[in-house]
């Protein structure tokens, strides 16, 4: 792999993953949305140790991916824990890779691990992107402030008459989250930076984005399974079953009549080609392989290897071509010995150049790789739609790759997946999975 250090062919002891559960993703500002992310992390991290049949008690740690954590809920994981009935003497910390965190928690686990510092662990990734805040400019604080100390009514009229009226337009974390400050880019643009690039175009942009729907909708009963019902609402509460993102009725005629939102000139990428700002959970109980067999229970996979890589900001969405080989490599795999790829859908023309840089030589240079790793078949490139379809709530995808990766194999009998996402400001991220 050329450009880089990290090479090392490592003997990993193994992490196993129980079972697991999510909760339904649904549209931000939609059926979710009145949940807090503590609630809908507490949500999937109750089903997966349902589902499992683990006793909370063993659980030595939880770890939980967020992006944007809550000012009331700072530590999330440890909120997660509590209200889940994990005992109070056992920690919990939260971890944040921007759009890998949920993998991250993962990867985590396996190194405390590694470190004797736990056998059992609850981990996982939550977002509620409707519930990401409105921010005050840091000058409209300060004259906030100035008025709060103000004891006089000549100082608090001085104080209020500094105000002017953009210090009362606030600033959407959302937005500024999504905007990458060294490059000085938002997602979207770097997406738009990819489609040039590789000269992928806006028709199959939309076809690509077209069968990820159709697949999820085509996987919708399988989809359940990984489900646990969120009850949400404040003045009627509704039972939230299934994923809302999914369109079975899709089609390029449909999505080529929607605008271009990053470039609006030139450009490609549209909402309908783009994933899905979304809220949910997910939630996984790992172990160590020595730990399931002592309790008498049958994991669903063990990790057999992953890896984090750097790339360029501006072309972030690159990011699981080498953490994609440095993973493989690790594992002793090819991409050939891979039964399944769950790549995560941020961005169609993101997907496309990931998939062009595995199989073309002059691609996979430009990436920063030797010679290609190879050509991805349809048939193993996320069968049951993507982020495109299901949605991306940041914090937690990583975590539903993994588990969507593993009920696939399951259900299949495959041996092997590979995991792999980009990541904001430059990274990526990969998992090879075996099932049991």
């Amino acid at each position: 792999m050329a450009g880089s250090n990290f090479t090392l062919i490592f003997p990993m002891k193994s992490l196993v993953i129980l079972d697991g559960a999510r909760t339904p993703f649904c549209r931000s500002g939609s059926a979710l949305s009145e949940m807090h992310a503590a609630d809908l992390g507490r949500l999937a991290a109750s089903g997966a140790l349902i589902r499992s049949g683990f006793d909370p008690a063993l659980v030595d740690e939880t770890i939980f991916g967020c992006v944007a954590q809550p000012a009331d809920a700072a530590n999330i994981a440890r909120v997660i824990a509590l209200r889940t009935g994990i005992p109070k003497e056992k920690p919990s910390m939260t971890v944040h890779r921007n759009c890998a965190s949920g993998m991250e928690a993962v990867t985590t686990a396996h190194q405390k691990l590694a470190a004797g510092q736990g056998e059992v662990f609850l981990v996982g990734g939550v977002e509620s992107m409707s519930q990401m805040p409105l921010l005050f400019r840091h000058e409209a604080a300060l004259k906030f402030a100035m008025l709060g100390r103000a004891k006089t009514f000549g100082s608090r009229a001085r104080a209020m008459a500094a105000f002017r009226p953009q210090d009362f337009m606030p600033l959407l974390a959302l937005k500024m989250g999504l905007t990458d400050p060294v490059a000085e880019l938002n997602m979207g643009e770097t997406a738009e930076v990819l489609a040039r690039e590789f000269g992928i175009t806006r028709s199959e942009q939309d076809a690509f984005a077209v069968k990820s729907h159709l697949k999820a909708a085509a996987a919708a009963a399988f989809l359940a399974e990984e489900m646990v019902p969120a009850f949400s609402g404040t003045r009627e509460v509704k039972a939230v079953m299934q994923d809302n993102g999914v369109r079975a009725d899709s089609s390029v005629q449909k999505l080529a009549k929607l605008p271009t939102i990053f470039d609006p000139l030139t450009g490609t990428v549209t909402a309908g080609n783009s994933s899905q700002i979304t809220d949910g959970a997910v939630a996984m109980i790992v172990c160590s392989e020595e730990k399931a067999s002592s309790l008498g229970m049958q994991p669903l996979g063990r990790m057999v290897s992953y890896a984090y890589t750097g790339c360029d900001p501006e072309r972030m969405g690159l990011g699981p071509v080498q953490a994609s080989a440095l993973a493989l490599r690790r594992a002793r795999w090819t991409l050939a010995d891979v039964d399944l790829m769950e790549l995560n859908e941020a961005f169609a023309s993101q997907a496309l150049a990931v998939l062009k840089c595995f199989r073309d030589p002059a691609a996979a240079k430009r990436a920063g790789l030797d010679t290609p790793l190879g050509e991805v078949d349809e048939a193993r490139l996320n069968p049951q739609g993507g982020s495109i379809a299901l949605g991306h709530p940041v914090g937690a995808t990583g975590s539903r790759l993994i588990l969507t990766a593993l009920k696939q194999l399951k259900r299949t009998g495959k041996k092997r997946a590979l995991v792999t996402l980009c990541v904001g400001g430059g990274q990526g991220g990969a998992v090879c999975l075996e099932s049991l």
